[in-house]
């Protein structure tokens, strides 16, 4: 069997890391991309995979990523958006955005977007991460960089909200041409999440508390389930998962006219890249 081309962002550490290196085991040829220059050398070096480096804290990093990809592949076979995080005070990146959602939302939007050619030509799978920590959050189309009543916690719910909106849209928008997409919960997981944030969450990941935790490799069990799965026997494409199963989300999370607005600021947020 031909080996299958995964994309793997936020693939230097956790869950990420531990997905690769799975795939790669099993054959699959996987493309490990990172915002860390030394781990995610270290991993592909590891591997034997192909790597890149992009800040998505950076949109022109992101949109060097995805002209490179469509360069060097021409084939993708699964996108996984699995970079992202929880940030400390608010702040503006390069591009004027909250910090927090754009590594969160607008930076895996972005790279999609310009791969869509690619993804739709391959029949791809889009597997975003997100998080139950997304009924945590509230979407304001008309406040997305959180100017007003911003917390730490609630942006990272908001930007884990806005990856399962963004997975429904992905559904409406390409199912019909061969994109299937599901996103998912990897459950609370030893890394190094929210180790930069002022979240009481950052002690827990530091503590005893961290040993009742999953580890990244029983973390990446739902991503690997859904890229080693087939979209309308194993899952439903535009749906969101945990453990394997159909999970529950933030109601905001089934308004389908909330999706689409979605999608469309994020377009105008990124427009000057697209």
């Amino acid at each position: 069997m031909t080996p299958r081309t995964i994309v793997i962002t936020g693939a230097s550490d956790g869950i990420g890391a531990a997905a690769a290196r799975t795939l790669a085991t099993a054959g699959e040829q996987v493309v490990v991309v990172g915002r860390s220059p030394g781990k995610t050398r270290a991993l592909a070096a590891e591997l034997g995979a192909d790597h890149y480096v992009a800040d998505f804290a950076d949109l022109a990093q992101v949109r060097d990523l995805a002209e490179k990809l469509k360069s060097n592949y021409p084939h993708i076979d699964v996108l996984a958006n699995n970079a992202g995080g929880m940030m400390g005070k608010r702040t503006l990146t390069v591009d004027g955005n909250e910090l927090t959602f754009q590594v969160n939302h607008l930076a895996p939007f972005l790279l999609t977007s310009l791969l869509v050619d690619t993804l739709t030509a391959s029949q791809a799978k889009i597997i975003n991460t997100a998080s139950h920590a997304n009924f945590h959050g509230k979407l304001n189309l008309s406040d997305l960089n959180a100017e007003r009543g911003y917390s730490t916690y609630r942006a990272y719910g908001t930007g884990k909200l806005a990856n399962i909106l963004f997975t429904s849209e992905l559904h409406r928008r390409f199912h019909d041409q061969g994109i299937t997409t599901a996103a998912f919960h990897p459950g609370v997981v030893r890394t190094n999440f929210a180790a930069d944030s002022p979240s009481p969450f950052r002690h827990a990941y530091k503590t005893l508390l961290n040993r009742f935790m999953l580890s990244p490799d029983q973390g990446a069990d739902t991503m690997l389930w859904l890229i080693n799965g087939t979209a309308g026997t194993d899952w439903i494409s535009g749906a969101y998962y945990a453990r394997r199963a159909l999970a529950k989300a933030n109601p905001q999370a089934y308004d389908a006219e909330l999706a689409r607005g979605l999608w469309e600021k994020s377009e105008h947020l990124v427009a000057a890249l697209v």
